[in-house]
Order: structure tokens, then C-alpha cells, then sequence
């Protein structure tokens, strides 16, 4: 299996001196780099490959909005790093299609590819010293809202329903899940049941998500032992609080 961070998806529309030395000097850092065209087809094909994206952009962002959004959702649901490298007006227009949190970094030309090399590394590095949480939830509103909250902290990937986190959880191993508990298709519940079920999640940490904070409501919720509940009508500042509560609680029991 391929060591996805050494991967590097690298997006642009026709190849140049700079984009030619960019990947042999990525190259020669130990990077695979995997090229992309600016279509969403190309980008469904290659973007699963790693989590690291550099789009070298130029003077048709105007004419590939749909690409733009695409990025974008998938930078959003799948914390995905992106830089990206242009002029200032091209990425000052890069940067309007995008949520102000989904660029990662960037990179003016003519660029120092040293610098783009040791950036890459340095939060890639910082980035995985931070806690991950999956987020489960049917609501793309309150998905994207959590997704704002705890991302200054934590690694967060949301994905907007119980069948899509089985699927996620089969290949990631995050430190924490919040699960909605009511939600169409597959609950909660249901999902709580898989996830433990399954050897490599039954140890994974999962607090519910509920709108419901009656005493039965919160009593059925707390039936089925998990490891705490977040009424979603809380302020954003007490379910950051209460993150990193859970996390300090337990501190020494993550290998």
C-alpha cells in the first residue's frame, strides 16, 4: 500500500519551466506526485489518492467554476491540504470561491520551491500531532458550522450520513466521532451498533449529537452507552470546550 502522505495531487491546466521543476524538485524530496487535470472528472479519479493538493493556477479560474466548488466541498469534508501557487490576482480569485478556511497555504510566483517543500512538511507534520474527529450528521449546515468550530484544533472530516461513515471508517481510524442520533436511512443507534461491532472501530470513542434535551430524550440516548452526548443548541465555544474536556479526561489511554 502507498504511503499517502508521501502523495501529492498536483492540479493544473498545461505544464510550464515551473510546474516541470516543482515536480522534480517534489520529486526529489521523496514525493510522488500525481497530476490532475482541471475537470471534475479527473479530480473524482485522482483526489482520493492523497490528501495533499497543489493547484497551480492561472488566468482561467473564471472558466472552471465547477471545479472550484468541487475542490472545494471535497477540501471541506475530507480536510484535505491545499496551496495554492499563482499570481496575487489569481489567487486573491482562487481564494473568493473558497470557504475562508480550505486554503491551506500560498504560494506567489515566481516561487522558492525549497519553501514550498519545507511548508509542506512543517504542517503536515504540526497536522498530524492534532486529535482527528469525524463528524456524522445529515445536516450540511450543522455539519460545516462544527466543521468551523473545532477545526482551529482538530483534524475534523464530516461526512452526511451513517452509511458514509462506515465506508470512511473502513479505511480511517479517528480519535473521536460525533454522531448524529437522529438521522433518515441508518440512526444513530444503528450506526453505534456497527461501529462497535466491528474489531478495528469497537474501541473508538463516540458521543452523540442530539437536538433533544428532555430527560427522556437524554436517558434513551445515554441507554445506549456512549461515551457522552452534545445537545446541538449548544454555543459553539461549550462543544469546543467540551472536546477538549473529553480529550484532557482521557489523556494516557490513546496508544
Amino acid at each position: 500500500m502507498e504511503d499517502k502522505t508521501k502523495q501529492i495531487i498536483l492540479i493544473n491546466r498545461k505544464q510550464s519551466f515551473l510546474v516541470s521543476t516543482i515536480i522534480d524538485k517534489l520529486i526529489e524530496s521523496g514525493y510522488n506526485i500525481i497530476t490532475s487535470e482541471t475537470t471534475v472528472d479527473d479530480l473524482k479519479l485522482k483526489l482520493p489518492k492523497s490528501d495533499q493538493v497543489i493547484f497551480y493556477l492561472g488566468d482561467f479560474i473564471d472558466e472552471i467554476k465547477d471545479v472550484m466548488v468541487y475542490l472545494r466541498d471535497i477540501c471541506i469534508e475530507e480536510e484535505k491540504y491545499l496551496y495554492l501557487i499563482g499570481s496575487k490576482v489569481e489567487i486573491e480569485e482562487a481564494k473568493k470561491a473558497f470557504a475562508s478556511d480550505v486554503v491551506t497555504h500560498t504560494f506567489e510566483r515566481p516561487i522558492n520551491v525549497k519553501d514550498l517543500i519545507t511548508t509542506i512538511s512543517d504542517i503536515r507534520n504540526e497536522s498530524e500531532r492534532r486529535k482527528s474527529i469525524l463528524v456524522v450528521d445529515d445536516d450540511g449546515t450543522f455539519l460545516r458550522a462544527v466543521h468551523n468550530w473545532l477545526s482551529d484544533t482538530y483534524r475534523v472530516t464530516m461526512v452526511s450520513s451513517g452509511m458514509n461513515a462506515i465506508t470512511y471508517l473502513a479505511k480511517h481510524t479517528p480519535d473521536l466521532i460525533l454522531l448524529d442520533y437522529e438521522m433518515p436511512v441508518a440512526s444513530g443507534p444503528q450506526i453505534l451498533e456497527m461501529i462497535r461491532n466491528e474489531t478495528t472501530t469497537s474501541n473508538t470513542p463516540v458521543i452523540f449529537l442530539t437536538g433533544k434535551g428532555d430527560k427522556e430524550s437524554v436517558m434513551k440516548v445515554l441507554a445506549l452507552k456512549p461515551d457522552g452526548y452534545l445537545l446541538k443548541t449548544m454555543k459553539p465555544g461549550e462543544i469546543h470546550k467540551a472536546v477538549d474536556d473529553f480529550f484532557e479526561s482521557r489523556k494516557g489511554k490513546f496508544i
